[in-house]
């Protein structure tokens, strides 16, 4: 009803403005072109709208401007003697106001001689020339079946893994989802969804909100020597200036929430950008008569001044509020409603995190000082059938905050060839924890209630250098990192987690290259391993904790047979040691975290090995106007050592990831695309029967015990899912409109889930028991998920 309402409401708005709105209106976009290292204006330099002959040149102090454009999403083509050309990152140009982009040109090295080599749409830089992708604007607005939440577009790229579940777990190249790192325009944000798993990265809605995102660097490996605490994967999101000539609002009804963003100027060098939303699952789900009910509120906002010609500040913010609560008024639930009511625990979950990035610009180049702050507060409460009458029935009861203070310097410059950036980061931390529980193992019932309020220093220091040879045909990147913190002895020495890294890039001709990397990586154990507590001790601080270490070895070949068209195989092996493992469940971490709840909050030794390798081949052609298409496949296995020291599957190891996407644009305004997935069984572990059965096991779990002596060793098949979108975009004299309709899961395809296990009960709604009382009879119940799930979206801008 309140979709339906919702809906009305807009097509009325838009009916009007078709009778009042003119259509002959074009286009203008704005900016200034300027030299990378000093931020200086460069004049005289060629600006073509990328695909038309429409162009323009700099004026003295570097600035453009092109009019007469058509609505939609353009790339500009910027070219100078003396400088690499490049293809701009995707902006939206439409009939309201100017659009503002600002583009950075790097000086060249030398003439090629040789091989020419043109811009691509498909950037990759000199410290990793593989394993890089980029994303675009137009990518993140009008993916099928992500409902412009960049957490799921990633997915249809080559190396991430998609799960069934309504998750965005971070899973990439076969590693676990807690191995990925996140900026912000410079800021490192720790969380990136609602409802995240503390100590992992998933949860099922991004935090991101599309309407200030400009463009997207993945790095599935290769990471710059200034990015580090990753394994897996690294992201670097760039923001969108806020207008700097007049006021711009845009609202927006999407698939769980509703939201608004407002930018504008403050001041001649000032601008500002600011978003709000906030969902309204709750009520849906109410009505609909699910178990539970999550409501998730968010922010983000970016200031930006040019202080003057060589300084320019920046502060950004990113901020979440989450409440997960249990529908108890469902009139007799069925048994995969008892099921969820039973198991999951009330949660609140908030977020957030601000930060100010300071630039400094000079003849040869730039130093960048980033200060940013983010917090963490996670809260779970339980209790036994949800009867809350006693603190007797309460089985959980955690409460915990995660607090870094950052700072991170960094000198980026030009010496001659060779492009240099070293640094240091220096981070105080503070981890507190309550926790009160009882668990059960088979040796006994251990009981969990401790307070922990930890302290911690982390420092680092990096550095990286790159440079071109014969004839500018090889480039080269030796790149060094060291990273250390006061928790112990075994972590306290840099030299202990010293993180060399090579990168090579070979042009065998003008449209094919060869590229190669190697390094080792280090990421510091999840803070809830490091202040977890058995009998008041630091126990994870006495087992010698140690940073998780991975060693990655990757190579490919590249083929560019035109700037918007590209094709790359890439074969990879990352092999990790000192992988936290359980000292109880007898399990590596990594295999963990794709769940609601909390990873690492128990006793772990730092003893773990595993390796994940694999080939992935991707095809991508990209036109902002006209057809997209982006084919992946990966094949990639995943194992860690179980407590014997033998290699079994691990939870990742799908073997065959498959994803199809592809965007067509049509006459006036549409568009149409779909995205088909395709991934391999994920293993799973079977139940414990014998520990579930027990009414005092079972009543301390809320449900059912896996079977610690048998994991993932059964396996489930395939997934497979189509996802269809259709847009229609009208860009008016007053008002863009742009509505969308996202089909996900077209042909309802039904994913098998691990069946549940639900506790029989008699006819006066007792439990059913045996041996003598002690024991639950428990009855399985089939358990799929997968539906055709339509989704109407509005965004309207003024």
């Amino acid at each position: 009803m309140i979709q339906q309402t919702i809906r009305n409401s807009a097509i009325l708005v838009l009916l009007l403005f078709l009778v009042s709105g003119a259509f002959a209106q074009r286009a203008s976009i704005h900016g200034r072109v300027f030299d990378a290292a000093s931020n200086e204006g460069l004049p005289f330099v060629n600006v073509v709208v990328s695909g038309t002959t429409t162009g323009t040149v700099t004026d003295e102090d570097g600035s453009y401007h092109l009019t007469g454009l058509e609505p939609g999403f353009i790339r500009l083509e910027v070219s100078f003697i003396g400088y690499d050309e490049v293809i701009s990152p995707e902006v939206e140009v439409s009939n309201l106001k100017p659009a503002y982009l600002d583009i950075e040109l790097e000086r060249s090295n030398t003439q090629l001689s040789e091989v020419t080599v043109s811009a691509s749409l498909f950037r990759k830089t000199e410290e990793s020339p593989v394993s890089l992708k980029n994303i675009g604007i137009s990518e993140i607005e009008n993916s099928p079946g992500a409902n412009r939440d960049i957490s799921k577009v990633i997915q249809s790229f080559a190396g991430v893994q998609s799960t069934p579940s309504f998750r965005n777990d971070i899973i990439i190249r076969g590693g676990g989802p807690a191995e990925s790192r996140f900026f912000l325009d410079g800021v490192e944000v720790p969380n990136i969804n609602h409802f995240a798993t503390q100590g992992a990265s998933g949860g099922p809605v991004g935090i991101l909100n599309a309407d200030l995102l400009r463009e997207v660097n993945y790095y599935s490996g290769a990471f710059p020597a200034n990015r580090g605490n990753a394994l897996s994967g690294v992201f670097e999101f760039f923001q969108v200036d806020g207008n700097s000539e007049k006021l711009r609002v845009q609202a927006a009804v999407g698939a769980s929430e509703i939201s608004g963003t407002i930018d504008g100027p403050i001041g001649e060098n000032t601008s500002y950008i600011l978003s709000v939303r906030r969902s309204y699952l709750q009520f849906l789900f109410g009505i609909l008569e699910l178990p539970f009910l999550p409501t998730f509120n968010d922010f983000q906002f970016k200031i930006k001044t040019k202080l003057d010609q060589k300084n320019e500040l920046t502060f950004t913010g990113l901020g979440a509020i989450d409440q997960f609560a249990l529908n108890l008024d469902i009139d007799d639930p069925d048994a995969q409603q008892r099921y969820i009511l039973a198991s999951i625990p009330e949660n609140e979950q908030w977020t957030y995190t601000v930060g100010a990035v300071y630039k400094h610009f000079r003849e040869n180049g730039y130093q960048t000082l980033v200060a940013s702050r983010n917090h963490l507060h996670n809260s779970a409460v339980k209790y036994l059938d949800n009867d809350d009458s006693s603190e007797a029935n309460k089985t959980i009861d955690y409460v915990s905050e995660e607090i870094e203070n950052k700072f991170r310097y960094e000198n980026t410059i030009r010496s001659g060839n060779v492009k240099w950036n070293f640094g240091a980061s220096l981070d105080f931390v503070t981890y507190t924890n309550s926790t009160q529980q009882k668990r059960y193992y088979p040796g006994g019932i251990q009981d969990i209630d401790f307070d922990t309020d930890l302290n911690l220093v982390k420092w680092g220091l990096f550095g990286q250098a790159s440079d071109k040879f014969l004839s500018d045909r090889l480039t080269l990147s030796l790149g060094i990192r060291m990273d250390a913190n006061n928790y112990s002895s075994s972590m306290r020495s840099l030299f202990d987690q010293l993180s060399p890294r090579l990168s090579a890039s070979y042009q065998l001709a003008p449209s094919w290259s060869l590229n190669f990397n190697t390094g080792r990586y280090f990421q510091l154990p999840p803070y809830t391993a490091l202040g977890f507590k058995l009998d008041g001790e630091l126990v994870n601080k006495s087992n010698q904790l140690k940073y998780i270490q991975a060693d990655h070895l990757i190579g490919g070949v590249e083929f560019r047979p035109r700037q918007n068209v590209i094709f790359s195989v890439e074969g990879f092996l990352k092999q990790y040691s000192d992988y936290p493992f359980s000292v109880k469940d007898s399990v590596s971490l990594a295999n963990l975290g794709a769940d609601f709840g909390v990873i690492g909050n128990e006793e772990v030794e730092s003893v773990s090995k595993g390796r994940a390798y694999g080939v992935e081949f991707q095809t991508r052609i990209a036109s902002s106007n006209r057809f997209n298409l982006n084919l992946s496949y990966t094949w990639v296995r995943s194992e860690f050592e179980d407590k014997k020291g033998d290699y079994f599957v691990s939870s990742w190891d799908s073997r065959h990831v498959l994803v199809l996407t592809s965007t067509k644009k049509l006459k006036r305004e549409w568009q149409i695309g779909s995205r088909w997935r395709y991934v391999g069984g994920l293993p799973y572990t079977p139940y414990d029967l014998d520990r579930s059965t027990l009414i005092e096991a079972w009543n301390l779990n809320g449900g059912p015990y896996l079977n610690t002596g048998a994991w993932n060793t059964r396996r489930f098949d395939p997934f497979h899912q189509l996802d269809v979108r259709v847009d229609k975009t009208y860009y008016l004299n007053k008002i863009t409109a742009k509505f969308y309709i996202d089909i996900q899961n077209l042909y309802s395809f039904k994913n098998q889930d691990q069946d549940i296990l639900v506790r029989e009960q008699n006819a006066n709604g007792q439990f059913v028991t045996t041996d003598n009382g002690t024991r639950y009879v428990l009855e399985r119940v089939e358990n799929t998920s997968g539906t055709v799930l339509p989704t109407i979206g509005i965004i309207l801008q003024f």
